[in-house]
């Protein structure tokens, strides 16, 4: 059982209650088509900042003290904003308009069959070859005050990818003095379509590139179930309960423990960990916790939550060394840990899990949070 968050750690309370968090816009650079990406950054009084650039809508840096007050980077990613485009990887990225896999790219609404974009051994994955994290999202509005703000839109047409419906989709960041960052993402649709959006941030809490990795921190998950998945990781439709294995994270233990388990084949099927794990919360009307992850060395925690079922653990399975990140660490599998709040992969096609299906008469909605604190 998960101990209360207070006997766990503290909150990274302001400094000055006095200062509010602010937020800067810049540029940050240009695509190869000359199009000017734009940053913005949002700090708070505590001294976490949050860094967020208009392509792919994405979380670029979130740095954070850890117990000693020393800053850091916590995650994955590029310096250069060009690099997104250039060399995409899903760092830190909104994904869209359906986050993880659908089976073939192909599913069904009433009667009506869609074929996607095939990006993933002829499967979908998050969202087909030109997803929302390959956009330049449009910076709406930025504010600051007792918390800090941007949000940023993107029109998908219809047809996008294969997709139907014209989508109008929002994200927005806000930061607060408390180490809390909440992400919501909403959309509308002119037709009946699909939507399944998250954030792809990868984290090591330790600081970005730091020797050793991110396998060393310790992963709880109030979760009895996963969906296993087939050999092209693709959820059969059941449910397993982890009791046993190594994927029941329901008491706080470190990834390393079960990361190289080739005696379960689920492990064998990803090279790691790249499994949605069923919450026992389900889905809920405001944001309840879906993961934490703490860091014993530098004292940094995480926490993770979102009104979604589920959240997807992945290890950096497909990090092969051959991507060159921020401050020219070369990253490698298990150098950092995505926990992406989502519904089920394959949803469109297994009825039994919770539906991703949007109307316009009922807009989409998923809140996630990035709650930043600092072990006691």
């Amino acid at each position: 059982m998960l101990r209360p968050l207070a006997l766990l750690s503290v909150a990274l309370l302001p400094c000055n209650p006095a200062i509010a968090a602010t937020a800067e816009r810049a540029p940050a650079g240009t695509l190869a088509d000359g199009t000017v990406i734009e940053a913005v950054t949002l700090t708070g009084a505590n001294r976490v900042s949050a860094r967020i650039i208009s392509f792919g809508a994405t979380l670029q840096s979130l740095t954070a003290p850890d117990r000693k007050g020393q800053l850091a980077d916590v995650l994955l990613g590029f310096d250069d904003a060009a690099d997104y485009e250039r060399l995409p990887s899903y760092f830190g990225v909104t994904v869209g308009r359906y986050a993880n896999r659908i089976d073939g790219g192909r599913f069904a609404i009433d009667g009506k069959s869609y074929q996607v974009s095939q990006n993933d051994k002829g499967n979908a994955l998050h969202g087909g070859a030109i997803g929302f994290d390959k956009r330049q999202w449009r910076i709406v509005s930025v504010t600051e005050g007792q918390q800090a703000s941007v949000t940023l839109a993107l029109t998908s047409a219809d047809g996008d990818q294969g997709f139907p419906g014209r989508v109008e989709a929002q994200v927005t960041y806000t930061l607060d003095d408390t180490g809390t960052l909440t992400i919501r993402f909403d959309a509308t649709t002119d037709q009946p379509t699909v939507i399944n959006m998250t954030n792809h941030a990868i984290f090591n809490l330790a600081g970005e590139g730091a020797p050793g990795g991110a396998l060393g921190h310790r992963l709880t998950i109030p979760a009895k179930a996963i969906t296993p998945v087939s050999p092209q990781l693709i959820p059969t439709g059941a449910l397993r309960p982890v009791a046993g294995t190594v994927f029941d994270f329901r008491t706080a233990r470190t990834l390393d423990e079960g990361i190289r388990d080739g005696r379960d084949p689920q492990i064998v099927y990803a090279r790691g960990y790249d499994h949605n794990f069923a919450l026992d919360k389900g889905i809920t009307s405001s944001p309840e916790l879906a993961a934490r992850l703490e860091d014993p060395v530098s004292g940094r925690v995480l926490d993770v939550l979102t009104t979604d079922p589920g959240v997807q653990l992945y290890t950096g399975n497909f990090l092969d060394g051959t991507v060159i990140g921020k401050a020219g660490h070369l990253y490698r599998m298990g150098d950092g840990i995505a926990l992406e709040p989502q519904k089920f992969p394959d949803a469109p096609n297994k009825p039994q899990f919770a539906s991703a299906r949007v109307d316009p008469a009922k807009p989409y909605s998923h809140v996630m949070i990035y709650r930043l604190s600092v072990a006691r």
